[in-house]
């Protein structure tokens, strides 16, 4: 398959054309007869064969393997030869350098048909071998020979999109997905700006955009891969919620100087991390998120961040003015006075230079000094001292100077010279009943025990003031709270709720209207005669239930007699023996109705006979009467039809519902002493099943025949 299509792409790459030879014929000439003369006849046309042949085959002959081609036809003046279009050869091939050229001119047909089959048209024939490379420009040839002059030009060019020496490089310029180039004259591919690669479809990311940690789609893009962040995807991502960390490689949590856990949030250093100490003092850890700062000498606060100023302590003497400096400072003296601090003077004693009635002494070294009275001081006693200045009395004591000393005078709650001591205000013991007294400025609070209360617990607590009963109800307290106890009528936690009372009536005395009926009494009645509605009402069930269950044993006991008397007929008839009466014999009777309880087994028996007695003397007569209307019938049946009984059983046609009690069956029994009848009876009611069925004895059993 690989085979096949490769095939196919070399003959569809064979078939294209890679370059194109091009011949201009500029001028020709020829002794012979063109025409036969007639040149300047309008039918007199010309046209030229240009054949391309391999180096070594010069001969005219066919083949022309490199192609050949036929100019179109023109007249023969040398106008219309030199304004002719060039003669093109295509070739697909990779041009060979070298080859052979050969030039024919033919005289066209009277037809004005190109024909090179007679050889009478052939005019002129010109065959030379050439090397000739590709390129734009046109060479320039001549041949002369029998009288003919023929002057052309020629060259070889590439097709487009072929370049190379021998147009064989194929290059088409592209500018979308499958690349982005131009080509150069030898074919080569040249990227646009901005793509890279063979094929130039590798953009140029952003310049210093990362080769292994981004990419780009477009160029002067730079798209981070994960993991990687900024501009030129050169930064890590930290780990998701790492605070004060760092990474190497992405997802990393590297912990700064001074901070730790897992995540790089617990302060383990607050003098590297926030560095609170200005001016290049010292800071020390003395605990989490504490420190302290050593100043350097100039600098004070907690930070370091107050300058301290030097002529704060007055330094310069005899009213020099004080310039502060760092760490330093400097006196600009008056005149007279000098050093330092212009402690020096270059007065006398004899100037009068101490003021504020001071007193001058000369120094063995130069100079003088004063001493001041009381209540001034300077090198020459000109300030009065202020001894409040310096505020010497505490917690707010107010100061006063009287000259040779300085007196505080305290607020309430303070004493001591300088107002520096807290009265105990709990030394006297104010609290009462064993309150715990609270020292306060001028004051004092006591935490009283239970059950008392006030300024100093000397108040008992009534709980009750605050809890009245109302309606006449005592209040004692109790642990859980005040309880109230109320007055007879009374009730509620705080005796608010009167207690109805039941007043009996009085008919013998006249007087107002009496109150209305007593709520007691009105719902124990209402319950009474609820309750005995409701015996009524179970009284009348049980009745009702009593009632029908004596219908339903009346409906049975009656049923199972009757069903007794039909099979059990002799005895019937017979009055239960001493006073049956005469009856014809059993055999000669044909029973006309029975009970067939369909789909089930007949169960035949007279064993039960006797129970027809029990019924007294109406179940007695009714029997009777049955069995006399059962005799009539049959005797009047036999005396029309005289025929043996045959055993068979007769469905009549009547339809009985499904649910009915019992249902009749008819027998005719053959030749029988006596024809028993069985039946099974069952009554059902709701809460009462009775069964009442007859079993038989193998004495007396009939066997059904169908």
């Amino acid at each position: 398959m690989a085979h096949l299509i490769l095939t196919c792409l070399l003959l569809m790459i064979w078939a294209l054309s890679f370059g194109v030879f091009e011949l201009k014929v500029d001028s020709f000439s020829s002794a012979r007869s063109v025409c036969g003369g007639r040149t300047s006849s309008p039918d007199c046309q010309i046209f030229f064969r240009v054949c391309l042949k391999h180096w070594q085959n010069v001969s005219p002959e066919p083949p022309c393997t490199y192609g050949t081609e036929l100019s179109e036809l023109f007249d023969a003046d040398s106008n219309s030869i030199s304004s002719s279009a060039p003669i093109r050869v295509p070739f697909s091939f990779e041009w060979p350098g070298n080859f052979s050229l050969i030039i024919e001119a033919w005289n066209a047909e009277s037809s004005g048909k190109e024909s090179t089959g007679n050889q009478n048209n052939l005019i002129s024939r010109l065959a030379t071998r050439r090397r000739l490379t590709v390129g734009e420009g046109w060479w320039q040839d001549v041949h002369f020979g029998d009288g003919n002059e023929l002057r052309y030009s020629y060259h070889v060019v590439c097709d487009e999109h072929y370049h190379g020496q021998d147009c064989h490089t194929y290059c088409r310029p592209r500018d979308d997905p499958f690349g982005h180039y131009t080509c150069n004259s030898a074919g080569e591919r040249v990227c646009l700006p901005g793509w890279k690669g063979d094929y130039c479809t590798d953009p140029i990311c952003a310049a210093g955009c990362s080769d292994q940690n981004g990419y780009c789609e477009s160029p002067g893009k730079c798209v981070c891969r994960l993991g990687w962040q900024g501009e030129l995807c050169d930064e890590c991502v930290v780990h998701h919620g790492c605070l004060h960390g760092t990474c190497q490689q992405p997802w990393q949590c590297n912990c700064k100087e001074g901070w730790g856990g897992l995540f790089c949030d617990q302060d383990l250093n607050y003098c590297t991390n926030h560095k609170p100490c200005q001016n290049n003092a010292t800071c020390a850890n003395t605990g989490q998120d504490s420190y302290i700062c050593t100043c350097r000498p100039g600098y004070s606060g907690k930070n370091c961040e107050i300058e301290t100023n030097e002529c704060d302590s007055n330094p310069c003497k005899n009213g020099g003015s004080c310039n502060d400096m760092e760490n330093d400072y400097s006196c600009s003296c008056p005149q007279g006075f000098y050093g330092k601090n212009c402690e020096i003077s270059a007065m006398k004693c004899a100037d009068g230079p101490c003021f504020n009635g001071g007193t001058c002494v000369e120094k063995s070294t130069g100079g003088y000094s004063c001493r001041c009275p009381p209540g001034f001081m300077g090198s020459n006693c000109e300030k009065k001292i202020d001894r409040c200045s310096s505020d010497p009395c505490a917690n707010g004591g107010q100061c006063l100077d009287l000259g040779h000393r300085v007196m505080c005078r305290c607020r309430p709650g303070f004493t001591g010279a300088r107002c520096e001591t807290n009265i105990d205000d709990c030394a006297r013991n104010p609290c009462h009943n064993g309150g715990t007294c609270t020292d306060g400025i001028n004051d004092f609070t006591c935490t009283c025990t239970l059950g008392f209360t006030s300024k100093d617990c000397s108040v008992r607590a009534d709980a009750c003031s605050l809890f009245p009963c109302d309606n006449g109800g005592t209040c004692y307290t109790h642990f859980t709270g005040p309880v109230c106890q109320c007055l007879p009528g009374f009730m509620g936690a705080r005796c608010e709720y009167p207690i109805l009372a039941t007043k009996p009536p009085r008919p013998s005395k006249p007087g107002p209207k009496d109150d209305g009926f007593p709520a007691v009494l009105a719902v124990s009645f209402a319950l009474g005669l609820v309750t005995l509605t409701l015996l009524v009402c179970a009284a009348i069930f049980v009745l009702r239930q009593l009632r029908r269950s004596r219908n339903l044993m009346a409906a049975a006991s009656s049923v199972k007699n009757d069903l007794e008397t039909v099979n059990n007929r002799n005895a019937v008839i017979g009055g239960g023996g001493a006073n049956s009466g005469g009856l014809p014999p059993l055999g000669s009777l044909r029973e006309k109705e029975a009970f067939l309880i369909p789909g089930g087994h007949f169960k035949v028996s007279n064993k039960d006979a006797a129970l027809a007695d029990r019924g007294g003397d109406k179940t007695a007569m009714y029997k009777n009467k049955m069995a006399d209307y059962n005799l009539a019938k049959e005797e009047d049946r036999l005396g029309k039809n005289n025929k043996k009984c045959d055993s068979s059983i007769m469905v009549p046609p009547l339809s009985f519902p499904k649910d009915s009690l019992y249902h009749p069956v008819f027998i005719i029994p053959e030749q029988m002493e006596q024809c028993v009848f069985a039946t099974e009876v069952s009554i059902q009611h709701t809460h009462t099943h009775t069964h009442t069925q007859t079993t038989h004895t193998p004495e007396s059993s009939l066997m059904f025949q169908s």
